[in-house]
């Protein structure tokens, strides 16, 4: 009787990791800001709740989305990979012609941004911002 139930509890943790994994890496997801390049409205060391099914489906470690049915508005908080591979959290400031946008932090005296790189494909976006604590 003993195995069944250390059985049973082995397979109720490794269920709820497995699908906690998966909503991590699917539907949402829970990341530190660091630096002041979003300051004031996110300062370093906040916690950032990311949807990464706004704008559309992107597989987990996949580069690009594989079904897109919404581009970012002007002013989303977006988190995306810049063109040298860093994540960053920017403001979306314009989208170009439906495949780059501009990033912006609300910091610009402390931001490296789209001012230093340049558009961003929309491909890079994993998510927005939906909640700062």
């Amino acid at each position: 009787m003993k195995k069944k139930e250390n059985a049973a509890i082995t397979f109720a943790i490794l269920s709820a990791l497995g699908a906690a994994l998966i909503l991590k890496l699917v539907f949402f997801d829970f990341m530190v800001a660091e630096g002041e390049s979003m300051s004031p409205a996110i300062n370093d060391g906040r916690v950032l709740i990311v949807n990464r099914l706004a704008y559309g489906f992107r597989p987990p470690l996949h580069k690009s989305y594989l079904w897109r049915w919404a581009l970012p508005d002007r002013g989303n908080i977006v988190v995306f990979y810049t063109p040298l591979g860093d994540l960053a959290v920017k403001r979306c400031a314009a989208v170009l012609g439906g495949e780059h946008f501009l990033a912006l932090g609300d910091n610009s005296l402390e931001s490296y941004d789209s001012r230093a790189y340049g558009p961003v494909p929309l491909d890079n976006i994993l998510g927005r911002v939906v909640g700062i604590k």
